[in-house]
């Protein structure tokens, strides 16, 4: 595996990785600065990552491959050579809010886990169009006891791969299908991991919808964009953005629209007609969003004063 692994690397950083002395460590040449020698050093087993020129680094290749650019085929086959190995570290899930991962969080990648719960959970993602590649590149789980009992466990990671969130989905049938971390905000950028920001970004409301949409798409936790995630599409000066909400959400999409604009960004309203992105699948989102309706102050102005009637024209 580590020589296909290798292989993969190669084709990602577009160099050819170079075996160091120590075991399981490679240097291939840095697509974060320019230098006259490989300056990227990878341990392939563990997954940690430095560059010794940009100070870029970080502890799984899932980052890495991020940063460098890699394209969804490339995560793909990274998670297919993975298998059910995960480089995310549970221990070190913590953040200035400290959040943490439940203690009865289980892997839903674990091989050796053949528990009938574990199934239920599997089977209630594949009903929602979750693939394994999905539950890999999530770091999904799940619990079978405790306060996320019978809940479906789906982290967040931020840039550096740290815990920034998680959000607990009951796949029973209880109260309340939704459990957050007690006492952690939601002014977190959800799946930063996986944002590129030089490309558009793509607002859904909920993690489901997110891993549905695929591509570059940011989990809003609610309806509304907070403060943490406004800034950083600011500060990145990012050109597009395409907003996917319910139509309950209408009015919290007009405000979040005209915030955008403002600042000169490409908005495009995507159009749901009362559909949730997750049952609708990715092949029918990715329609959606290539029919999406341009904005403009115009169509601004007639959205604010024609409500919701406007989108049924």
């Amino acid at each position: 595996m580590n020589l296909e692994v290798i292989q993969l690397l190669d084709k990602v950083l577009k160099s050819r990785g170079q075996s160091l002395k120590k075991s399981n460590e490679y240097m291939w040449w840095s697509p974060f600065t320019q230098h006259h020698k490989p300056k990227l050093q990878v341990n392939i087993q563990t997954g940690k990552w430095h560059c010794w020129v940009s100070n870029q680094g970080g502890h799984n290749l899932y980052q890495l491959f991020k940063k460098a650019g890699a394209g969804y085929n490339d995560f793909k086959e990274l998670n297919k050579l993975l298998g059910d190995v995960s480089f995310y570290k549970k221990d070190d899930d913590t953040t200035t809010d400290d959040v943490r991962l439940p203690q009865e969080y289980k892997s839903l990648s674990d091989p050796f886990d053949t528990s009938l719960i574990k199934e239920h959970a599997i089977r209630f993602l594949r009903k929602r169009g979750i693939t394994k590649e999905d539950i890999t590149r999530y770091n999904l789980g799940y619990c079978q006891s405790g306060k996320y009992n019978n809940r479906i466990i789906i982290p967040s990671y931020d840039s550096k791969g740290q815990l920034n969130y998680f959000v607990g989905r009951d796949f029973y049938s209880s109260n309340f299908k939704y459990m957050n971390p007690p006492n952690v905000a939601k002014d977190v950028i959800g799946f930063d991991l996986y944002v590129n920001w030089s490309l558009p970004i793509i607002l859904v409301e909920g993690v489901f919808d997110a891993m549905s949409v695929k591509s570059n798409s940011i989990p809003l936790f609610g309806k509304t964009i907070l403060p943490k995630l406004y800034n950083k599409i600011v500060e990145n000066k990012v050109k597009d953005i395409f907003i996917i909400l319910d139509s309950d959400a209408f009015n919290d999409a007009i405000q979040m629209t005209e915030k955008f604009v403002n600042e000169g960004i490409n908005v495009n309203f995507v159009k749901l007609d009362g559909q949730d992105p997750n049952y609708l699948g990715y092949e029918k989102m990715i329609t959606k969003i290539h029919e999406s309706l341009p904005m403009n102050f115009k169509t601004l102005m007639e959205m604010k004063i024609y409500g919701k009637k406007y989108l049924a024209n």
